[in-house]
C-alpha cells in the first residue's frame, strides 16, 4: 500500500532522482524554459518555486542554501540578481506548465513546456526591439 508516500519515483533510484531535479531546476533558471515530461515538471515545480522564493531577498545564508541545490555559481547569480527581484511583488506561482500537442516520439510520453511565468522568448524579444527601432 502507498499510504502517506509522497512524490513520484520516475523509475529512478533516489540519487538519480535528486540529480535529475537539480539538473532540471538549473536548466530552467539558465534558459527560462525547458521541454520535459509532465510528471517531471509537476514533481520539480515545487523545488523551483521554493528557490525563487529564497532568491527574493539576497543575503549570504540564502545564497549558500541555493548553492547547495544548484551548484553552478553563474546560475545562482542569475537567480539572485535577475529572477528573484523580478518576482518581488508576486506571492507565488512563478512557473507555468503548458502541454504540448505532440507526444515524445520514443514512448508517447506527454511533453510539456516548463517555464518561468515572466519568460520572454529571445526571438520575440529581438523582433519587438527591431520593430521599435525602425
Amino acid at each position: 500500500m502507498r499510504h502517506r508516500m509522497r512524490g513520484r519515483r520516475l523509475g529512478r533510484s533516489t540519487s538519480h532522482r535528486q540529480a535529475l531535479g537539480r539538473n532540471m531546476v538549473t536548466a530552467l533558471f539558465r534558459h527560462g524554459r525547458i521541454v520535459t515530461t509532465e510528471a517531471k515538471a509537476k514533481e520539480y515545480r515545487s523545488k523551483a518555486e521554493k528557490l525563487i522564493t529564497l532568491a527574493k531577498t539576497k543575503d549570504l545564508h540564502r545564497i549558500r542554501q541555493a548553492m547547495a541545490v544548484i551548484g553552478d555559481r553563474d546560475v545562482v547569480n542569475h537567480l539572485f540578481n535577475v529572477i528573484g527581484p523580478s518576482f518581488k511583488d508576486r506571492p507565488g506561482g512563478y512557473t507555468r506548465i503548458v502541454r504540448l500537442a505532440k507526444p515524445r516520439l520514443g514512448d508517447k510520453g506527454t511533453r510539456v513546456l516548463f517555464e518561468l511565468v515572466n519568460f520572454v522568448p529571445e526571438a520575440a524579444a529581438t523582433s519587438d526591439e527591431a520593430a521599435a527601432a525602425s
